[in-house]
């Protein structure tokens, strides 16, 4: 598996999985390495939320939330169908269960898994897709690129569909869009109330 990381971020996980790696073939220490793509929705039990918030679908709903006055579409230019950013989001429900697949695995040696849809979205169908379900028109600007930021990111799960039988319960991005939006409706302010 070859493996070329793009940022900083995805270096220092790069890293970490080599250093497991070598954990492993030294110390026999099992471990499972699973790459999130876009962590979003909500469990109705726990929810989803950050401070300061930096991911998309809940900066979103805080624009509907009337907590934010828009949201800001870095860079319009990219190769895609819409010229914005495409990306593999997956609901924090399907990573929960595939955390849990993958450490009653560990008996049968480390493993590395992507997680996420197999499908990618672009910003601009992910405000879309926010303005259909709470029915707010969400404005939203063009800013500039950030760097490094690629065209389009999408995982592909199928080792630990094969391997584990794991496959996303929530595929769509409007199931997950809308988990969001209930626990945020119902949680206007995150974990502080």
């Amino acid at each position: 598996e070859r493996i070329v990381p793009g940022s900083p971020y995805g270096e220092s996980k790069h890293i970490l999985e080599r250093y497991l790696h070598w954990m492993d073939e030294i110390y026999d220490f099992r471990y499972a390495c699973l790459r999130y793509f876009n962590a979003s929705g909500a469990s109705p039990e726990r929810g989803e939320d950050h401070d300061p918030e930096t991911h998309l679908i809940p900066l979103v709903l805080q624009v509907a939330l009337g907590q934010r006055d828009q949201i800001t579409i870095f860079g319009d230019d990219y190769d895609t169908p819409d010229g914005t950013c495409v990306r593999d989001y997956i609901h924090v429900v399907d990573l929960a269960q595939a955390h849990i697949l993958a450490l009653r695995d560990l008996d049968n040696g480390s493993r590395k898994y992507n997680l996420g849809n197999g499908r990618g979205y672009s910003i601009k169908q992910v405000i879309d897709t926010a303005r259909e379900i709470t029915g707010h028109p969400i404005p939203a600007t063009v800013g500039p690129r950030r760097p490094g930021d690629p065209d389009v990111l999408i995982a592909s799960s199928e080792s630990i569909n094969h391997d584990l039988g794991w496959r996303p319960r929530y595929p769509r991005l409007q199931d997950i869009m809308q988990t969001a939006w209930d626990w945020h409706v119902a949680h206007p302010h995150g974990y502080q109330k």
